[in-house]
Formats: structure tokens, C-alpha cells, sequence
């Protein structure tokens, strides 16, 4: 996109342009991760998830021929990687971290080994939803186009929101997440709980790869994620474990993603490669402002991360 038609309007609007692009899978991650953490549980695995998804939503598209049906592979990569966290973190003693890097690796390495066959091949891609029909200017007309997938973040992040402050449910999982004893102790099945919500955070993360290889950048290979899913880990933190925050954390760390190339292309090209590290630089920068131990506890569940007794 360059600003000719536009002017120095057009930077702007390239910028915006990326922001809708690039905060989905940081929105998408962050919210099932803020699911996962609510219950008391931490999952590192959201990186290889992010992967597997991906990678199944890029070959069931190829095969099937409809986008749609590898958004719901992409969902069912992450139930399946869901469930496997799931079981591994409920047993006796387990440290979460530890499973978290371990299906890290596990989803990274069978996304790339299976994924091999589909680097070359193109797969049908999802439909953009434009927003930019009023204007002529094909600049603002590729800045105002929707993934499907941002729609739904855009949606998900406030019923989020109210499902943990004003629903019977909710507060279900904030009790595990704050004290599982006690919630035991009140007739709460502590543990499927936790394994509810760890699923569906990663089937969030699985649709989040979805939206990388079906729609920006809309390919199949070994990077695509660029740490993504780690990073939207961070951004749970940085939100103080509020859907709403993580919302908009997401459009923050979407925008300095897609500043680099927006940058490139209106003639930029000494020094763009620091402006791509901006999101890898940022969130060095929420751990460092967040790293007190006030700061850091902030919102966050009483337990989260502590391997159970039982």
C-alpha cells in the first residue's frame, strides 16, 4: 500500500490496515489464555497450538476447498492439543511450565513435519469483510478489510468480559482459579473445570492460526508465527487478566507488528529491520514494567500455576 492517492493519509491508513491485520492472533491467543489462567492454570503450549492450527487449517483447505472447513480444523487442532495439556497438567505434582514448553515443542515439531507437503500448494482463502466499499481509493479499501476471525475476537472479548463479572459460570471458574481447595470443598468438579477451560483457550489459539495461513499472510510455512503465541501469553500479564485489556493490548502489539512494512513501503528502508523487532522489543518492555511483585499479582488468580496436590 503506498500513500501516492493520499498523501501522507495514506501511512495512516496503511498503519490501520495492519493493525486489522495483525492484532488477530494476538487477540485470539490472549483471550484463551485468559480463559486458561482464570481456572489457575498456565499454558505455554499456545505457541504450538497457534502452529498446529495453522497448519490443519491450510490443508484442510487445500483438500477441502472451503476456507470454512479449515477454520474448523484449525479449532479442532486445538481441542486436541487442548485436551492433551489438559490431562498432563492434572496429574499429581506437575509443573505447568514445564508441560507448556514440552507441547510447545511437541505442536511446532508435528505442524512442521506434517506440514512439509503444503509449503508450495495454495489453498483457498477466507473472505475478507469490507468495510471500505464507500471510497474509490483502493488504499482505503485495503485498509478497511475485516478477517472474519477479528469480527469474532471483537466479539468474544466482551461477552468474555461479562461471563466472568455477572454470569454463575463465571465465577465458577474465578473460585478454581483463586482457591481450588475451597471450590472443592463447595461440590465444584475442580478439575474439569480446568480442563474446560484450558480446551477451549486452545481451540482460540488454534482459529488464531487459522487466521495466519488463511488470511494475512495467508501462506504455510515453518515461521509463520514469529512467536505470536508466546507473545500474546505476555499480553495476558500486561492486561491484567481482563478480556476487555487484552482487546486492546492485541490492537497495540497488531500495530507495531505491521509498522515495519508499512514503513518499507513508503520508502523507508534504513533501519526497518528494528521496527519489525517492535513486538518482540514491547513485550521485553511489559515484563520489565510488570516484574514487581505488586504489579505483577495484579488481577492475577491465587493460584495460577501451582501444581495440584491431588
Amino acid at each position: 500500500m503506498t500513500p501516492d492517492a493520499l498523501g501522507w493519509l495514506g501511512v495512516p491508513l496503511a498503519i490501520l490496515g495492519g493493525v486489522l491485520r495483525g492484532s488477530v492472533p494476538f487477540l485470539l491467543v490472549s483471550l484463551g489464555e485468559c480463559l486458561t489462567e482464570k481456572s489457575g492454570k498456565i499454558n505455554l503450549g499456545l505457541e504450538g497450538t497457534l502452529l498446529m492450527g495453522a497448519m490443519s487449517a491450510y490443508a484442510a483447505s487445500f483438500h477441502s476447498g472451503s476456507p470454512w472447513v479449515g477454520v474448523l480444523a484449525a479449532a479442532m487442532a486445538g481441542v486436541v492439543m487442548g485436551a492433551i495439556h489438559a490431562w498432563l497438567v492434572q496429574r499429581p505434582k506437575v509443573n505447568d511450565i514445564s508441560v507448556g514448553i514440552a507441547m510447545m515443542l511437541f505442536g511446532g515439531g508435528v505442524a512442521f513435519y506434517l506440514g512439509k507437503p503444503y509449503i508450495q500448494p495454495i489453498a483457498p482463502q477466507l473472505p475478507a469483510i469490507s468495510l471500505g466499499g464507500w471510497s474509490s481509493l483502493p488504499q482505503v479499501q485495503s485498509a478497511l478489510q475485516l478477517s472474519p476471525l477479528l469480527v469474532l475476537g471483537l466479539a468474544i472479548a466482551p461477552l468474555m468480559q461479562g461471563f466472568f463479572t455477572s454470569t454463575r459460570w463465571g465465577l465458577i471458574v474465578r473460585a478454581v482459579g483463586e482457591s481450588p481447595a475451597a471450590a472443592r470443598a463447595m461440590g465444584i468438579p475442580v478439575k474439569r473445570v480446568q480442563a474446560l477451560c484450558i480446551i477451549l483457550g486452545s481451540l482460540l489459539a488454534g482459529m488464531a492460526g487459522a487466521h495466519l495461513s488463511l488470511y494475512f499472510p495467508g501462506s504455510w510455512n515453518e515461521n509463520i508465527s514469529s512467536g505470536q503465541g508466546l507473545i500474546a501469553v505476555a499480553l495476558v500479564i500486561f492486561a491484567h487478566w481482563k478480556p476487555m485489556q487484552c482487546l486492546y493490548a492485541a490492537l497495540l502489539f497488531g500495530g507495531t507488528q505491521g509498522l515495519g512494512p508499512v514503513l518499507q513501503s513508503v520508502g523507508v528502508e534504513s533501519y526497518y529491520h528494528v521496527f519489525n523487532a517492535l513486538p518482540y522489543l514491547l513485550t521485553l518492555a511489559v515484563m520489565v514494567l510488570t516484574c514487581s511483585p505488586h504489579h505483577a499479582s495484579e488481577g492475577a488468580p491465587a493460584s495460577l500455576g501451582k501444581p495440584n496436590q491431588d
